[in-house]
């Protein structure tokens, strides 16, 4: 407990850096011993050893990735939480529990523009939670053929080249089809180019269209609206993975670049990225959550008290049955701040990504790759080549100065910032461009 407050009184954090292989096994010796080392040794290797050689992610200036920076309300919570030996899976072990994360789920549905009988659950992260939605998309497309009376087994998900690996991997998984829809001119999935797909390939073989509230890479949202008029039209599941930009919807400023939202079938954001909360967390909705208990709903006799139950039972809506209650502590500091708190430091790392902008624009050695959607900024160094922005991310990391990372874009190096950490300053943004120089 002294170690966590000391590390939470931190202001600011280190930014440190991994050791090889060869110097942690130097430095923290032999561990695990058959009469143990005592909690104070122990501690004083974690502490002394092994913390350093990991990254601090809410760090203002690690800004590769999608940064993680929790509000300390939640970082200190997620202890209690650890203390608290909560089950979060059932309303029976759990109903505090899950009545606060519901509570927390309620907030981000209405953000969305979600009905009120929307509802999900927390899950570790975006790849369990774009997977949890697909399985229950797939479920209720063979559902509905075998009502109609038809032998199509829909086995297809319709997304673009942009969308997260997660899909992919969540595909593989199902032995489901990815059919990549091409981009509109603004590296976009947009409506016209989605019905021209699912038309020439039938629109029966697919189960779901997945749009992207947020890239990764570059921070672009779909055209949510668009698309979802052709799922709708087609009668296709329509997901939203928000992972990282979902979080825009508590800023009014960028609100409206996410019209269509309303319509998702099923969405997805994590709130580890852009909403403050510590790692594991993501928040998974349904527009039908029945449709999702149908599809996950795991039967067992020693389940029959769970499963019959008409309480709301989070494990019945994502895939696996053991979980922690990993949205309280996006729900105390929720409870602590407010809402407003919320919006205000979204908008703040809105304020210093326009900045950062701006000032690549105001370097003539440095050029964007295209007008942002949100935080994320990617840039070129003009004439770098990729040993070179290598070099410079290595010494910028050697001297813990920041973490930015090169990334690729159509076979170029270049490289982005991901600014979700309401401590990063418009300075913060200068002095690593100054580097660049």
């Amino acid at each position: 407990m002294g170690y966590a407050a000391s590390r939470l009184s931190l202001d600011p954090v280190p930014l440190d850096g991994p050791l090889s292989p060869e110097e942690l096994n130097a430095r923290a010796g032999v561990t695990i011993t058959p009469d143990g080392l005592g909690s104070e040794r122990a501690l004083g290797v974690f502490a002394d050893v092994l913390a350093p050689a990991c990254l601090s992610v809410d760090h203002p200036r690690y800004l590769s990735f999608i940064p993680c920076a929790p509000t300390k309300e939640a970082a200190a919570f997620d202890v209690v939480v650890g203390a608290s030996s909560i089950y979060g899976g059932s309303w029976l072990e759990g109903a505090g529990a899950v009545h606060a994360e519901n509570e927390a789920l309620r907030w981000i549905a209405d953000l969305a523009g979600l009905p009120a009988s929307a509802g999900g659950v927390f899950v570790p992260g975006g790849t369990v939670g774009n997977l949890s939605a697909l399985v229950a998309a797939r479920h209720t497309a063979r559902a509905r053929a075998l009502a109609a009376g038809s032998d199509a087994r829909p086995w297809r998900v319709a997304t673009t080249y942009g969308a997260h690996s997660s899909i992919q991997s969540a595909c593989d998984v199902m032995d489901a089809e990815l059919v990549t829809v091409p981009m509109d001119e603004h590296s976009r999935l947009s409506g016209e180019h989605l019905r021209r797909v699912l038309q020439d390939n039938d629109p029966e073989t697919f189960f779901a269209v997945v749009a992207t509230s947020g890239t990764t890479n570059f921070g672009i949202i779909d055209d949510l609206a668009s698309v979802g008029d052709v799922c709708r039209e087609l009668g296709v599941w329509f997901h939203v993975d928000g992972a990282y930009g979902g979080a825009g919807l508590a800023a009014p400023s960028v609100r409206a670049r996410y019209d269509g939202i309303e319509s998702a079938d099923s969405f997805i954001v994590d709130p580890h990225k852009w909403l403050f909360a510590p790692f594991d967390c993501c928040a998974l909705l349904y527009r039908d959550p029945m449709l999702a208990r149908a599809a996950h709903t795991q039967k067992a006799s020693y389940l029959d008290v769970l499963t019959d139950a008409p309480e709301w039972s989070p494990t019945d809506y994502s895939i696996g049955l053991t979980r922690r209650a990993r949205g309280l502590p996006l729900w105390f500091s929720l409870a602590v701040h407010g809402t407003r708190a919320y919006t205000d430091s979204v908008e703040r790392t809105l304020e210093v990504a326009r900045f950062a902008e701006e000032e690549i624009g105001r370097r003539p050695y440095l050029e964007t790759l295209r007008e942002r959607d949100l935080s994320v900024i990617v840039f070129r160094r003009v004439g770098w080549t990729p040993a070179e922005y290598a070099v410079w991310s290595e010494r910028l990391l050697a001297e813990e100065f920041a973490f930015v990372v090169p990334t690729s874009h159509e076979g170029e190096t270049v490289t982005r910032f991901a600014i979700v950490n309401p401590l990063t300053t418009e300075d913060d943004i200068s002095a690593i461009l100054d580097t660049m120089a």
